[in-house]
This record gives structure tokens, sequence and C-alpha cells, in this order.
């Protein structure tokens, strides 16, 4: 925690809070903090920024990546630059939800990318309906996946979210914390008129060739190159990126249009 003078110069502090998020996470999350979001009656800001940079254990062939459609909805498509992989990889498909779930390592084996790419017919929020923590859980368990040859198709993308998640805090219940009246800091300041202002998260990853920065198969449409299995990601998906020694998930993603 840093102590900065909000009331005689928000513009600085303001500024000094972007820098250092921009330093910390190599450029790759900048101006976190709006014009509007610091004045001089702010008392104490809590900022979140993460970023995560991992390399994959087996990186796609960037010679070829090529041009394809992206399904958005059953009406509507878009050309995105088509990643394409042939490895050994652990899956499964779920059939509760007719669902893919492809298992993407990290060098080192610590980290893991894991999407699920809903039945071509199937419709993403039908996945998101019938998700939960459980089932998150025995869905990728080592004896639910089999490793196999496959042919990978993944677009690029890149995504970046900003959050003010106050009302998500109030809910789980921090609401005290940002009632002038009712905060109790007294841990961290001796003075008595300390409260939360804003509380504001930002993140951004990015999915390439090489790795991930992070701040039923199908065929359709794609030409075969090897007599083994399709992962097709040429539709809306969730993907995570999960440590695998706390089972903790870091990043938790939708692509509906990369």
């Amino acid at each position: 925690m840093e102590e900065l003078d909000f009331a005689n110069a928000s513009e600085k502090a303001r500024k000094y809070i972007n820098k250092w998020i921009e330093e910390k996470t190599e450029g790759k999350i900048v101006e976190l903090l709006s014009n509007d979001s610091i004045n001089p009656q702010t008392s104490l800001v809590l900022v979140n920024a993460i970023y995560f940079k991992g390399k994959w254990e087996k990186k796609f062939d960037r010679h070829r990546t090529r041009e394809e459609m992206f399904k958005i909805s059953k009406e509507k498509q878009k050309p995105v630059q088509m990643m394409f992989l042939k490895s050994k990889f652990r899956m499964t498909h779920i059939q509760d939800v007719s669902t893919q779930v492809l298992v993407l390592p990290y060098v080192g084996g610590q980290m893991d990318m894991v999407i699920l790419l809903p039945d071509e017919n199937t419709d993403l929020k039908m996945l998101e309906q019938g998700l939960t923590p459980e089932k998150l859980t025995d869905w990728l368990k080592p004896e639910r996946m089999e490793r196999t040859e496959v042919g990978v198709y993944l677009p690029r993308f890149k995504l970046e979210e900003n959050l003010d998640i106050e009302n998500i805090l109030k809910k789980l219940g921090m609401s005290d914390a940002f009632d002038m009246f009712k905060a109790d800091f007294s841990g961290i300041s001796s003075g008595k008129d300390l409260f939360l202002s804003n509380v504001l998260h930002k993140a951004f990853v990015e999915v390439k060739e090489e790795g991930t920065e992070a701040a039923a198969a199908t065929a359709v449409g794609f030409v075969g190159c090897c007599l083994c299995p399709y992962f097709v990601a040429d539709h809306p998906f969730l993907f995570l990126i999960r440590d695998n020694s706390s089972k903790t998930i870091l990043f938790w993603g939708k692509v509906v249009s990369p």
C-alpha cells in the first residue's frame, strides 16, 4: 500500500498509479484510472491489475495460421486468423452439456489453458447455465481426460476488460468498507475517516502462436491434414487459465467475437 495526496494532487496521484500499473504489466495495461476516477474527495482506492505471460509447451506453427471464418452466431460470421497445431493433448467430451474440453499446457507444466467448446449446434448459454464449480472440478479430473493426438484450430484473440467491482464486493459482505461512518481501516491507518472510494480491476489476455499474454469434434470448412480428431474453435467458447498445483483459476473468459 502507498500513500498519495488525493486532496491536493489528485491528477498527479492518478498518473502515478497508472504509470506503476503500466510498468508492472509490461505496457499491456495502460490508463486503468480514467480522468474522472480520482478527485479531491477520494479517500482510498483499491486497484487490482493482473498480468500473465506464458509460452505454450507446444507452439502453434505460425506458417499454418490462415484466415478462416468464425461463426459468431447462426446469422453472423467474421474472418479471423486461425492457428493450427497437431499434437497430443488431454481432452474429453461432456455429454451433459454437449461440450468438448481441451487442455493446452504452458512451458513448465505449472499452468494450463482449458478451452470449453460447445458442439457446433449447442448454444454457449447452455454451457454457461450448466456450469458450476463442482461440475468444472469433475470435468477436469485426470481420469476423465484422454491424451490423444488432435488437430487443434484456435483463433488468435485479445481481450481487455475493465470492471468496477464495488457492487460485487458489497454483495459479498464488504459494504461497510465503502461507508465513511462504518469503515474500519485502523489496521493500516491511524485516521478514522478512511473508507473505500473505488475498487477497479482490469484484465488483459492475448492468445497467439507462441503463447498467451494475460494481462464433438468438427472440421466443417477446414481441409483435413491428419488422420486424427479435430478440435475446431470456430464458434463461441469459454476458456480459463489455471494453476495446476493449487487448482486456482487465474483467468476466466468468453470468446464470442475474436
